[in-house]
């Protein structure tokens, strides 16, 4: 064996200790920036930096031990001679590398059989697609040993058997490592930015630190020109009153669109993680829209943001004073015994727990569920079980289980992790190094639109879902005092997952179809955990799945079976929504009744509440 090929038994046996070191020195020049901060002063047009709190670093540590520790075990569980033959089918393609890099010089061996193009190392690779990084030489050269060792160490992690609980954690730690050294990422490597620099005489650079410095102050990376939207203005726009609030949330009517509305009224009950206008961003791509569109009485719930003063919430709350009052109020003001429910993501989670404990009171209020990409077993919960073990999950109970809240920021810094390249690094390299401005897009901003989340309502769910799998199973979890049992929701219910869903397997949420006690209909759309869900009716883009009938024990099963139909789950949705209005009634003048009066127009001052 050549010994210039570097020996991957030395290579990952030295790779620990230094990404410990490395962790260290970072931890430790980061308390030392931010003590500068502290005696200098603000820099020129920024906000004084906030102090660095004991907690921001303790938060943090329990996932890097336990990142370092998965490490540790997994690379002891992979057997010697796989890593044998990956080291040597390792130094063959290098070899072949090499001669590709080198065929172009003049002293070359013209006789020699005429090696792969150079660029065949990095074809398909959209951040080197550019005509900038194929120039047969220094820039082309190094993009292509990126891919080459970033190819393989991904295919060492591939030799940790699937069975390892550590391998979903040392997956996600080598794309970290992986993606941030590519040589897109940096001036010195990126032809592209250098190429501009000189096209605009500097000007990008300029631009660049103007961006950056923007960014800091934000405390956040800018993924969409957010200046280009203002919520009420051009997102979350459908016409409507908030007619209830208090301290949890404001509920909102909307008004209608037709002459005559179904009977039975509909709330939905989106998710607190995140602001409730993605389901409402613009009227073309807006399913509040859709529903009010389609003849129904619409009430959403709009969740408040969190602040400090709000720490004591608890997932008792949420429930309680959270969706059972919503469905009280909308009862109310319909004058209806029953209404149909929807619940996005968490707050199908919400709603789940919320129905469970209505049955156990005797109360029949719900006429239908909707879930959509909602977990209630979490056997596999795909990628954001990386953040979750015993010490992770104890340190928030510690930490912030009896009062205190997860910043908005931390959540939406560990989703965009799991893409590192889409989400971070994407925009890193054009506002940072070529000094571009972010585009425009809705989806983006509703993005950066982030929430806190009370610590004591964020640690029972950490711990009762996603850590111990609670509530799927009959009497183990307590909610309002009650045992949570799924098989207590015996309503029609309509699932809906999306199959290319990292947050939401769907395998795990065709689960729901087998826990709940109702007549269900399973539905896979395509595409991901937003994109497959805000998927209009009238752009009649992408497909999804059916299974007419019994619904197979396993996701396996029923795919087998399912027919795939061109076009938007929103019109299968719609069909199966129906018969759920219990008739027809003519559409109500004005919205809220004597008790409960209009507020203000929607969509309401809570949803505009910034995480700071």
């Amino acid at each position: 064996m050549n010994k210039q090929i570097p020996d991957f038994n030395e290579v990952f046996g030295q790779l620990l200790p230094v990404a410990e070191q490395m962790q260290q020195q970072m931890q430790a020049q980061f308390q030392q920036a931010m003590g500068a901060f502290g005696q200098l002063g603000p820099l020129p047009g920024l906000q004084a930096a906030a102090p660095l709190q004991n907690a921001t670093m303790g938060a943090i540590q329990p996932f890097m031990n336990s990142i370092m520790g998965a490490c540790q075990a997994a690379l002891t569980q992979i057997p010697v001679h796989s890593l044998g033959q990956i080291q040597a089918e390792y130094a063959a393609e290098l070899s072949a590398l090499m001669a590709s890099a080198f065929s172009s010089l003049p002293n070359s061996d013209s006789k020699t059989k005429q090696p792969v193009p150079l660029d065949c190392w990095i074809q398909g690779d959209k951040r080197f697609a550019s005509a900038d990084w194929h120039d047969h030489g220094v820039y082309e050269f190094t993009a292509a040993m990126y891919s080459l060792n970033a190819r393989f160490t991904k295919r060492i992690v591939e030799l940790v058997p699937d069975s390892s609980p550590e391998k979903r954690k040392v997956e996600y730690a080598v794309e970290q490592f992986v993606d941030a050294l590519s040589p897109s990422n940096f001036f010195v490597t990126n032809p592209e930015a250098q190429k501009k620099l000189l096209e605009t005489k500097g000007e990008s650079l300029t631009q660049a630190i103007q961006n950056l410095m923007a960014d800091m102050q934000k405390g956040r990376i800018s993924q969409t020109d957010e200046s280009a939207f203002e919520v009420g203005v051009n997102v979350a726009t459908t016409p409507g009153d908030v007619v209830f609030e208090c301290e949890y949330f404001q509920l909102l009517q909307y008004k209608p669109a037709t002459e005559k509305v179904g009977k039975q009224p509909m709330l939905f009950v989106p998710p607190c993680i995140n602001k409730y206008y993605i389901l409402d961003l613009q009227p073309s791509n807006s399913l509040v829209n859709f529903v009010v569109e389609q003849g129904h009485t619409l009430f959403l719930v709009s969740w408040k943001n969190p602040t400090e003063a709000d720490g004591h919430f608890t997932w008792d709350g949420y429930v309680e004073d959270g969706v059972i009052k919503a469905i009280e109020v909308v009862k109310a003001i319909s004058k209806q015994p029953k209404l149909n429910v929807l619940g996005f993501c968490v707050g199908g989670t919400l709603l789940a727990t919320a129905l469970s404990t209505l049955a156990n009171r005797g109360d029949d209020s719900v006429n239908s569920v909707t879930f959509l990409t909602t977990l209630l077993d979490f056997t596999d919960t795909g990628a954001l079980g990386v953040f979750i073990d015993e010490e992770q999950v104890k340190a928030r109970e510690e930490s912030i289980g009896k009062g205190g809240v997860m910043p908005g920021k931390d959540l939406s810094s560990a989703f965009s992790s799991l893409r590192p390249n889409d989400l971070i690094w994407n925009y890193v390299v054009n506002n940072y190094l070529k000094g571009e401005k972010p585009p425009v897009f809705d989806l983006l901003y509703w993005n950066s639109d982030s929430t806190n989340l009370p610590g004591p309502m964020f640690a029972w769910y950490l711990r009762n879902t996603y850590l111990e799998n609670k509530v799927c199973q009959p009497g183990k979890a307590l909610v309002c005092g009650m045992p949570v049992d799924l098989g207590l929701i015996d309503v029609p219910v309509y699932i809906l997952a999306t199959r290319e869903d990292h947050i939401v397997p769907w395998t795990s949420a065709f689960q729901t179809s087998h826990l709940v006690g109702g007549e269900s209909r399973f539905v896979l759309g395509a595409s991901g955990h937003i994109a497959g869900v805000i998927n209009p009716a009238n752009k009649n883009k992408r497909n999804y799945w059916v299974c007419e009938g019994e619904i197979p024990e396993t996701p396996e099963q029923w795919f087998k079976k399912a027919k795939e139909v061109p076009g938007s789950w929103w019109n299968d949705w719609a069909q199966w929504l129906e018969p759920m209005k219990g008739g027809e009634v003519k559409a109500p003048a004005k919205p809220g009744n004597a008790k409960y009066k209009p507020i203000e127009p929607a969509p309401g001052r809570y949803v505009k509440q910034r995480a700071v």
